[in-house]
């Protein structure tokens, strides 16, 4: 099944982002989806709302898996499954009425009431005035009324003096202007009940309750224990699970019997999450009800599930994509296509073949005739013509007769340090949507000194560096050997070999002298860095997917290893690639996250490789960038690191091209 994976993608730990999914979990629910054998596409709804939906109809996918939250209003997690009726899009979970229910903490409780569902005495405050429509017992507590995942709650959310918090009214609202919920304050334990669509239909899907115990020396302080924001995003450590929850006789049976009762009144559909207070008593009290519950690893909805036999994130995923499946009309008219596109593959042709040795390197960076036509034939096994376009010095004249409608971009340029954006430029001059990144990302990439001062400015460690213009020149206080050099304006590692590690200022002297005479450009000279060293590929727009990481292992008898120009040009055996890598979760996480971060302070867009190297105390540190990474099936890294998630050539080719064809798209909607 062909799946578009919608999501908010959080980007920072601002409250205003704490619903969104984390980059972990995005790609956990991902991977989980294929799996099952899906097709899976991922989808930040974080892009333009025109894009959006260019690409939807561009994919025209099977089924939506949507955790997409919205961005502003009391309506914001109605806009994406409204957007999906309009488009006749099949989608998970409710739909825009269930989602403008569920997060109206007033109006959800109001209907809830009405069924006999016991829930707290409440008022719904704009004014000042309104906390004196309703006489209510306190404690009390004061909480957004559209608002998810406890944002505006704290452990001095609860009041005792109506009169204290007629005073905080003010800077409430002017946090919250569309209203709070002051209720009254139910003493006793949280307690949640997820529902799972097709499971245990005794229960009609609702699942086993589960509690929350929080550490005694976080929470002994606290008066009034409540379960806020500061506990589920800073201190969630002290927060831990209690599955199933251990209450009363007959208190699990009440709460999922008025789970039931929830899920029907409002809506709720495939997946679910409801909140419940149980006081001393063991009576038990509606909170409010989570439409679009979190699918983190380790969330309730798991433990709940696992109880019923479901101890996978892919069965669980399983169940609620077939919940959502079974709406979809099983004799559907043929679904529309994307029209094939026009594109122009622009490549510089390699006849010259370089030597191990550097030697004959000019065209190292082009790319062979096997290369253009794997390209040729991926792009084409999706239904696009494709016109072959190479990047000489005719190429401009030849692109305002081509006619094409998209280019695929992987022409280096023939001269100069802004060689890589030419062919860019023209296209832009020319007003052809193209694959990868623009000029100006291609030009301060090229420049390993610049793209590593723009780097460092965004916070991503990288190695101390200079670039030489002479051999005979100062050199600053800072060098401590050994260093390593190379020309600051080339790709494909050309002039990096085992020789350019300095371990002496003579020696360093010497190989700048060699570069500067050969590649006629300044000599970057850094720090060389002892550690492993990894690659990684990123792929898609506005939010990449990341690849990887790649691990080169070297595996010579060789004090100071660099990968270098001959291992990119025949196969060695003093070098291996590991996809994808062997690193454990915290050293994984941090590649991903300083890869994510220079792509971003670069402005790359659609593709790039990014590589990374070790400190001598473990810190990733950036190396380079490359926006134009090779493809040459079964050789190039970011082919290898594709193909170490599973992903063939032919969707690799896809994935790079169709934030193009989204663009090509949105400028014929815009025209």
């Amino acid at each position: 099944m062909r799946i578009a994976f919608t999501h908010n993608r959080q980007v920072s730990d601002d409250e205003a982002e704490a619903e969104f999914d984390t980059p972990e979990t995005i790609a956990a629910l991902a991977d989980a989806m294929r799996r099952l054998g899906h097709e899976v596409h991922e989808v930040d709804v974080g892009a333009p709302v025109a894009e959006i939906v260019v690409r939807l109809e561009r994919l025209r996918p099977d089924l939506v898996f949507n955790t997409a939250e919205g961005r502003t209003g009391p309506c914001r997690e109605a806009f994406f499954p409204q957007l999906f009726e309009e488009l006749g899009l099949v989608y998970t979970g409710p739909d825009a009425h269930a989602c403008t229910l569920t997060l109206d903490k007033h109006l959800s409780k109001l209907l809830v009431r009405q069924v006999g569902v016991p829930t707290p005495m409440w008022v719904k405050v704009q004014t000042a005035a309104d906390l004196d429509r309703v006489p209510l017992p306190t404690p009390v507590i004061a909480k957004p009324i559209f608002e998810g995942s406890s944002k505006g709650i704290g452990e001095h959310s609860v009041y005792e003096d109506l009169d204290r918090l007629r005073k905080a009214l003010p800077r409430l609202l002017a946090a919250h202007p569309d209203g709070l919920m002051v209720e009254q304050y139910i003493v006793g334990r949280d307690v949640v009940v997820p529902f799972l669509a097709g499971v245990a239909p005794e229960r009609e899907g609702v699942l086993a309750p589960a509690a929350y115990r929080f550490d005694p020396e976080i929470v002994g302080a606290r008066k009034y224990v409540v379960y806020d924001y500061a506990l589920k995003h800073e201190l969630s450590n002290a927060v831990h699970v209690e599955m199933p929850a251990v209450l009363p006789p007959g208190v699990t049976e009440r709460l999922q019997a008025h789970a039931a009762t929830v899920n029907r009144v409002l809506g709720l559909r495939d997946m679910g999450r409801l909140d419940f207070r149980v006081d001393p008593q063991g009576d038990v009290w509606f909170i409010e009800a989570n439409a679009l519950p979190s699918l983190e690893p380790g969330a309730s909805i798991y433990e709940a599930a696992a109880l019923e036999g479901l101890d996978t994130v892919e069965a669980v995923l399983d169940r609620i994509i077939r919940s959502a499946d079974a709406r979809r009309p099983r004799a559907p008219l043929a679904p529309s296509t994307p029209a094939p596109a026009r594109v122009g593959l622009i490549y510089n042709l390699k006849r010259l073949r370089p030597k191990a040795d550097g030697a004959d390197d000019a065209e190292a960076e082009f790319d062979a005739p096997a290369t253009i036509d794997a390209l040729a034939a991926a792009i084409a096994s999706h239904g696009h013509e494709v016109v072959r376009l190479e990047a000489d010095a005719e190429v401009i004249t030849r692109l305002g007769a081509a006619r094409i409608d998209v280019a695929f971009n992987i022409a280096e340029g023939l001269r100069g340090r802004g060689r890589e954006a030419l062919v860019p430029a023209a296209l832009e001059m020319l007003d052809i949507p193209y694959t990868g990144s623009d000029p100006a990302t291609l030009a301060l990439t090229l420049d390993k000194a610049l793209a590593k001062s723009v780097v460092r400015d965004a916070g991503v460690a990288a190695p101390r560096g200079v670039v030489l213009q002479r051999a005979d020149g100062p050199l600053p206080d800072w060098i401590r050997y050994p260093v390593i050099a190379k020309p600051v304006a080339e790709g494909s590692s050309k002039g990096v070999s085992l020789t350019s590690v300095a371990r002496s200022e003579d020696g360093l002297r010497r190989i700048v002298a060699e570069m500067l005479d050969r590649y006629r450009q300044g000599v970057l000279v850094e720090q060389f860095l002892p550690g492993r060293e990894f690659t990684v590929g990123l792929v898609g727009d506005p939010m990449p997917r990341i690849l990887g990481p790649m691990e080169i292992v070297f595996t010579g008898d060789v004090e100071h290893p660099v990968y270098s120009f001959a291992h990119k040009i025949e196969a060695d055996t003093n070098v291996r690639y590991e996809a994808p890598a062997k690193v454990d979760a915290a050293l994984g996480e941090a590649i991903r996250s300083v890869a994510l971060r220079a792509f971003e302070a670069l402005g790359c867009r659609d593709v790039a490789r990014i590589d990374l190297r070790l400190d001598a105390e473990g810190e990733v540190n950036f190396i380079e960038c490359n926006p134009l990474p090779g493809m040459t099936p079964g050789w190039s890294d970011l082919c290898i690191c594709a193909k170490g998630e599973g992903i063939s050539y032919e969707e690799l080719v896809g994935l790079v091209l169709e934030p193009a064809l989204v663009r090509l798209q949105t400028q014929r909607m815009g025209r």
